[in-house]
């Protein structure tokens, strides 16, 4: 297993990465999207950040947060986003995917990739390079032309 560190730095802002369990395409379905979006909005209430970009797309999610001046603990974010959303979806509205024996194991469910993908951003060019990156990628999977 690889040697992952993240990087905190309180206040910063951070582009993510966040992907569905085998890639399963359900996030933009409506009633997904409305269950994602109130979980979204608890966590945010409990745990303040500042949403600058975002692109949902079926299997997966691309967003820019920018954390409280003292505050560096996006993860505790993620997990209560993801746990709070497998624990209020209608199972019924996904399709269904067969659970690893790890999964089945530790009683995990099969909606989501277990880590995120994190990038501190460093200056005002690696911030523009991926709010361009989160603009165009709808159009580099083939949703829309422009």
């Amino acid at each position: 297993m690889p040697d992952y560190h993240r990087v905190y730095i309180p206040g910063g802002i951070y582009f993510f990465t966040v992907v569905t369990f085998h890639r399963l395409s359900f996030l933009t379905l409506k009633d997904v999207r409305r269950t994602l979006q109130n979980t979204w909005c608890k966590v945010q209430q409990k745990r303040p950040f500042q949403l600058i970009a975002l692109c949902l797309l079926p299997d997966h999610l691309h967003c820019m947060w920018k954390l409280p001046e003292n505050d560096y603990d996006y993860s505790t974010r993620w997990q209560k986003i993801k746990d709070g959303f497998s624990q209020t979806i209608d199972r019924s509205v996904l399709p269904s995917a067969e659970a690893t024996a790890s999964r089945k194991l530790k009683s995990e469910a099969s909606i989501w990739q277990r880590r995120f993908w994190e990038h501190t951003i460093r200056n005002q060019s690696d911030y523009n390079k991926h709010i361009d990156y989160i603009h165009y990628n709808p159009v580099k999977h083939g949703y829309v032309q422009k």
